[in-house]
């Protein structure tokens, strides 16, 4: 059984998203924007783009099968400022020795930009997993956060979407996993490091300009962030 709370369903040309996760807010004005966005969505302005993210599971005796997750991807061109907010969360709550909970949330963020504050990104990548009162519960929450920063702004290719479609539904697939949580964590860990390779390889395709180009010296990298808990 899977208990998640609902999403806001927005849609954008700069946050593109993949599978049940395909949804990413956008909101365009000619000035500053205001500093926050919700979880699950995206905000740019002209110079300064949000990403938020977010899994969430919470088990009890109620619900003692949960699982939660996301899989998001945000692409931005050249921008002055861009802050990244991926979270992971795992909560087992009041359940028996004899009957106990088991508790997952994973979430996976993909956020690309571009330009010379590429490298200043603010990203925040966090995971939390708790048991209240819940002994012999199972609980496993994985944050993994990719930032990509290049020279000039690009797209990931058709091949590359389409290889990171399948990982988000291999993540999805461990909902019914029956796997002891380490082997759910090497799983997660595995997709993970499948998902940074497949970054390197669109980020070395991204145009670079000449040897007189200010940013000739920038070289695109591929930064990633994991958080289990």
């Amino acid at each position: 059984m899977n208990h998640r709370k609902p999403r806001p369903k927005t849609s954008s040309k700069a946050a593109i998203g993949l599978g049940i996760a395909a949804t990413a807010g956008l909101a365009v004005t000619a000035s500053t924007t205001s500093a926050g966005a919700s979880p699950g969505g995206s905000r740019i302005s002209q110079s300064v783009a949000i990403a938020v993210d977010m899994a969430q599971s919470h088990a009890n005796r109620a619900h003692r099968n949960q699982f939660d997750e996301s899989f998001k991807i945000h692409e931005y061109g050249a921008s002055v400022a861009v802050t990244a907010n991926n979270r992971a969360t795992a909560v087992s709550s009041g359940c028996s020795i004899d009957a106990p909970c088991r508790s997952i949330a994973l979430s996976y963020q993909i956020v690309t930009t571009a330009g010379r504050n590429a490298r200043l990104i603010n990203a925040s990548n966090i995971s939390r997993g708790i048991n209240e009162h819940c002994p012999s519960c199972e609980t496993f929450s994985g944050a993994y956060q990719f930032i990509v920063a290049t020279p000039r702004g690009f797209s990931l290719s058709r091949d590359g979407r389409n290889e990171l479609d399948s990982i988000n539904h291999q993540v999805e697939a461990l909902k019914a996993s029956r796997l002891p949580i380490s082997q759910v964590t090497q799983q997660a860990d595995e997709l993970a490091r499948r998902v940074k390779t497949i970054l390197d390889r669109e980020a070395a395709r991204a145009p670079r300009g000449g040897s007189s180009d200010s940013l000739a010296d920038f070289a695109p990298t591929v930064t990633m962030h994991r958080y289990v808990r």
